[in-house]
């Protein structure tokens, strides 16, 4: 709507709508009574009505100022709310913050990270999108999230990085396997096994540290299953479809339909880094990264 009135009409309108008196009115504007007259005459011609009655003696409002007073306040309510807000969020005290994550990292760091976050910050929010490590790369080039959380190390232009967790990896079978008894299993022991792996679109960067891992072990591991989901690959061992390797946070998974053997080996870890793109940072987010230096394993 184009109005054709601004701020200093409303505000000396309720001037002399709250005094009922053009002196005081003017008064308390720090300007003329023949200013303030003009302010309210342009007013009343902006919005088409009358709203005050003036006397010789006294100044009263019509029942069209009564309303239009009652709005004004609760406008200036808001205007000052939004001025309120807009300095707090330049200050990261409101705002709001994407990640993606993929299937390591929420099932293992991020959501202790994203808690003790909030408890700090309860006004920032945070939006949460599933997403894995290869296309997290894009998203963080073109800036459409603020930070992902993902297998690294990483290394690209304009990104940084934090470690956030390293973890070992886990041969995760099925409770009768002839390997289950055992306390911790290599590659080698695993080349005649068949496999059930995330699927290349969703697990490519974690498939393809898996898979050179086992080149240098001596085989090709034979791959029988895929799934989308860590919940898709328990299950299928589960149904002894195959065995499959996972990060130590499986170990939060409380199914008791498979068994976990560590994987030996230090080269048979996974590290998950949070990264983001130092081109924009907003002051919500610079938040997040300080609590994120906290958070940080040790160099």
């Amino acid at each position: 709507m184009n109005f054709r009135f601004d701020l200093r009409h409303i505000k000396a309108f309720m001037a002399v709508a709250e005094s009922l008196h053009f002196k005081k009115a003017a008064d308390s504007l720090f300007i003329t009574q023949p200013a303030l007259s003009r302010l309210i005459k342009g007013l009343e011609e902006a919005v088409g009505v009358e709203l005050l009655a003036r006397t010789t003696r006294q100044v009263a409002l019509t029942e069209a100022g009564r309303l239009f007073l009652a709005e004004c306040r609760e406008g200036l309510r808001v205007l000052e709310r939004g001025v309120h807000l807009a300095q707090a969020a330049s200050q990261g005290d409101i705002g709001h913050i994407s990640i993606a994550y993929n299937d390591f990292s929420i099932n293992g760091v991020l959501p202790d990270i994203i808690e003790r976050f909030k408890e700090k910050f309860p006004t920032i929010s945070i939006e949460l999108t599933h997403m894995p490590s290869h296309e997290q790369h894009r998203a963080l080039q073109d800036c459409s999230i603020d930070a992902g959380f993902m297998i690294g190390p990483l290394n690209m232009p304009g990104i940084e990085t934090i470690s956030c967790a390293v973890e070992g990896l886990l041969v995760v079978l099925p409770l009768r396997h002839p390997l289950a008894g055992r306390s911790s299993l290599s590659l080698k022991d695993l080349r005649d096994e068949k496999f059930i792996l995330g699927a290349d679109n969703s697990w490519k960067a974690f498939r393809s540290r898996f898979l050179k891992n086992c080149q240098q072990a001596g085989f090709s591991p034979n791959i029988v299953q895929e799934a989308t989901t860590s919940t898709g690959i328990f299950g299928l061992v589960a149904a002894n479809m195959g065995i499959s390797v996972y990060t130590e946070c499986v170990r939060k998974f409380t199914r008791e339909d498979i068994h976990l053997i560590p994987l030996q080996g230090i080269e048979h870890q996974v590290e998950t880094v949070a990264a983001w793109n130092s081109a924009f940072i907003s002051p919500s987010f610079a938040h997040f990264i300080r609590h994120l230096q906290g958070e940080a394993l040790p160099a």
